[in-house]
């Protein structure tokens, strides 16, 4: 597990509390707004960051993604931008835990040594690619550990415990419970699939948990906690805040981001009990 991992994760065990990690998309809207968007996800209370490269075919990501992808894009947004954006926050905040989410291709195009060395260097702790079968994973997971970065992997509801086993032996940093089959996108009311996951990871000998998919409310925190998770991620609902106030002054949109973080982890407190 990375040091940064490694001490959160200790640190909420003391606190007796679960982590709350939310994701952006690094250049929506923009390449200086994003800045602001990352400080003011930081500001409410982030334990972690899982950040997006933004990729003109997200096939695991709903229409909300989709749109933040397209609209970074648009204002010009490159890997090598988003590493810059990447290097800055870590700058700022030097024991943060931050993971890339990204696509294949970004990392194919790049040279995988070439990548996981860029993203090292920018300081990036894990990188969980979307696309990439666990089958196919082995590459990548070799080329993640030479450059001192985690791999994570994603566990379905689905897995087989061979799957389980095979997650857990690589996966370092944390590992990404798929609260529920699909695309990401928020929902009003949680679809929670994955129970009994997170202790059958934990007894294959798995990094701590995060249930990531539809995870949109204080309440679908305190549900994914339940399941026995370290943790939850939310995307879909942070992006959603950043679409409504792309137009608006840069304020409004650092406001109500950090308002939703800190409700979003005071739900963490005591293990997402009632």
């Amino acid at each position: 597990m990375s040091a940064r991992y490694e001490a959160l994760f200790a640190r909420l065990a003391r606190e007796r509390a679960g982590a709350f990690v939310p994701f952006a998309v690094l250049g929506d809207p923009d390449g200086p707004r994003s800045r602001g968007v990352l400080e003011a996800l930081v500001a409410g209370g982030a334990d972690a960051l899982e950040l997006g490269i933004p990729f003109s075919d997200p096939v695991a990501d709903g229409p909300t993604i989709q749109a933040a992808d397209q609209r970074a894009l648009a204002a010009g947004a490159t890997p090598a931008g988003c590493l810059d954006i990447v290097r800055d926050l870590r700058a700022a905040h030097p024991d943060l835990p931050v993971g890339l989410l990204v696509y294949a291709n970004l990392v194919v195009a790049a040279g995988v040594d070439a990548f996981y060395q860029r993203a090292a260097a920018a300081g990036v702790d894990s990188v969980l690619i979307a696309d990439v079968p666990t089958l196919e994973a082995e590459p990548f997971v070799a080329a993640a550990r030479r450059h001192g970065v985690a791999p994570v992997l994603v566990a379905p509801p689905n897995a087989t415990p061979e799957r389980l086993a095979t997650i857990a032996g690589w996966c370092e940093g944390y590992t990404y419970v798929v609260a529920r089959a699909g695309v990401t996108g928020a929902r009003d009311a949680l679809e929670l699939t994955a129970q009994g996951l997170p202790a059958a990871l934990e007894a294959a000998g798995a990094p701590p948990s995060l249930i990531g998919f539809g995870i949109s409310t204080p309440d679908h925190v305190r549900a994914a906690l339940r399941t026995g998770a370290a943790g939850a991620i939310s995307g879909s609902a942070v992006v959603r805040i950043v679409e409504r106030h792309a137009g608006s002054p840069p304020d409004a949109l650092a406001a109500e981001l950090t308002a939703f973080v800190a409700a979003m982890k005071a739900a963490t407190g005591g293990r997402g009990a009632p």
